[in-house]
């Protein structure tokens, strides 16, 4: 089976706007063995949020990064900081109660107002701009989950109403709109909230990628280097839970989603951020671009598990509906952002597993991770200090009762990896190396080994084991981004097989390829 070529550019810069509008970090790798109190492992918002809390209760901190802070999937979010979360309170209701879905509400709208708060704190310019949410549809038949779903976030405490009026360029159905939102620039705010945390007595060390955990009193993280940090407690931030304890990974699902963003034509803004599931899920928002009052509009969609989808065609896609729809100039980004989601909807921001002592975790943030980063920053250091948040039992990872109704959306999960994990393996993705193209990688199998190979631009071979190294699913190569990635559990890896994304911890191992 020959790999398709590509059909032409991709539109935009490959980058993230919120990365190329922001310099570089350079804090120093872990050189030597540390004790702290509270070892936050992860350097995006969930981390450097709860490290940052931890720390104005007078404790010692130190963040482990395993790339560059607020580089990873913090890095290339859309940056929305709503309460709103598509249609999530009239499924919380249902499932979990009137009270569950009430603090569900006041959590997540906390943590939108707690940014507003830090920024006027710590004198923050992030580009802050306080604007309406909406969740819509363009089909008539669903305008009446929009309407249940307007009663019961409002039953929850939220300033939600239905309503057929947007400042989308296009008509809809029905929307659900919700006030007090806002937007942000996700890594300014994160950058000077490290420099405070700084000032604070707290430390960052960024390429120290974390590899061993040990529980206990104290605990003890291993760095690939070898070098360790004592700490009376851990938190794991690291986007999706590099250990495998309490087999959390069973109840996540790793999702992608492309974005692309272009320069919006003055008077045009939309006024709010938008989201929908019409169309394979579309979401909008616009962002301050240039000195001269401009705005960048970003759109986000064409999601598919990590592995399994076409980028390249997603972003043409993701392209050409942004154009037939908004006034905007050429494609200046196209980027990707990643998340997980738990089987019941709900974050797990708490003690790790069910025997966890002094571990926690922050993971599943489906989407939503700018208010439930913050909101498991301020939560995890109110445990730590011993005390209990009033939603704590909401998010807390070892609920039971929510895991009996997951069972069937578990199973699913379970039987979609189990798919991949045995049935990859009853082929290679191309017969021989030389059916790859220029610039592609395909799974081929060599000496009776599957490889995954890469033929760069120049036409030079780079080869590495196709088994990923956190439980063993093939990987699958993403074009539009040059990335090999897991289908399973969602780890992301570089041509050269280094660890781009986990919860691999470990590069895919180098392979050798017969001479011609």
């Amino acid at each position: 089976m020959a790999v398709t070529p590509r059909t032409g550019p991709l539109p935009g810069r490959p980058e993230s706007y919120w990365m190329d509008s922001t310099g570089p970090t350079s804090y120093p790798p872990l050189a030597e063995d540390i004790e702290v109190d509270v070892a936050v492992v992860g350097g995006g918002i969930a981390g450097l949020s709860t490290a940052w809390e931890v720390a104005r209760t007078g404790r010692t901190v130190a963040v482990l990064e395993a790339d560059r802070i607020a580089a990873g999937v913090t890095g290339y979010t859309t940056a929305k900081l709503s309460s709103l979360h598509t249609l999530v309170y009239e499924r919380l209701r249902s499932t979990r109660g009137a009270e569950a879905a009430h603090l569900y509400a006041r959590s997540q709208q906390e943590a939108v107002e707690h940014v507003a708060a830090v920024c006027a704190e710590v004198g923050i310019d992030c580009q802050l701009e306080r604007a309406p949410a909406y969740t819509y549809t363009v089909r008539p038949e669903d305008t009446d989950k929009l309407r249940d779903e307007a009663a019961a976030a409002r039953a929850a405490g939220l300033s939600a109403e239905y309503t057929e009026v947007t400042g989308l360029p296009f008509d809809v159905a029905g929307a659900v709109r919700v006030e007090d939102q806002a937007t942000f620039h996700p890594r300014a705010y994160l950058l000077a909230l490290a420099a405070d945390l700084l000032a604070q007595g707290g430390v960052i060390h960024e390429r120290t990628r974390v590899t061993g955990l040990r529980e206990g009193s104290p605990c003890r993280v291993t760095a690939e280097s070898g070098h360790t940090v004592t700490a009376k407690a851990v938190v794991v931030a690291t986007h999706y839970p590099v250990f495998d304890r309490a087999l959390l990974f069973a109840r996540l699902s790793a999702q992608r989603e492309l974005v692309v963003a272009a320069p919006l034509a003055p008077g045009q803004d939309p006024g709010g951020m938008y989201i929908t599931q019409d169309e394979g899920k579309r979401s909008v928002r616009t962002a301050p671009y240039g000195d001269d009052g401009g705005r960048l509009l970003i759109v986000t969609g064409e999601g598919f598990t990590p592995g399994t989808g076409d980028a390249a065609a997603g972003f043409r896609a993701l392209d050409a509906w942004m154009r037939e729809r908004f006034d905007v100039g050429e494609t200046a980004y196209r980027w990707a952002a990643q998340d997980n989601s738990v089987t019941d909807g709900v974050p797990m921001v708490g003690p790790f597993h069910p025997g966890a002592r002094h571990t926690y975790v922050a993971t599943g943030f489906g989407g939503w991770g700018m208010s439930g980063g913050v909101m498991a920053g301020a939560l995890l250091a109110r445990l730590i200090q011993g005390e209990k948040s009033p939603w704590a039992d909401l998010y807390d990872p070892r609920r039971l009762l929510t895991t009996v109704r997951e069972v069937p959306s578990l199973l699913s999960q379970q039987a979609e990896v189990a798919k991949h994990f045995v049935g990859d393996r009853l082929r290679s993705h191309v017969d021989s190396v030389d059916e790859i193209p220029a610039g592609s990688g395909a799974v081929v199998r060599v000496e009776g080994r599957r490889c995954a190979v890469h033929r760069d631009e120049d036409g030079g071979l780079h080869a590495v084991s196709a088994r990923c190294t956190h439980m063993g699913c093939l990987v699958a190569f993403n074009e539009a981004e040059t990335t090999w990635e897991c289908p399973c559990h969602g780890s992301r890896f570089g041509t050269d097989g280094e660890v781009l994304q986990g919860p691999a911890t470990k590069p895919l191992e180098p392979r050798e390829l017969p001479k011609s």
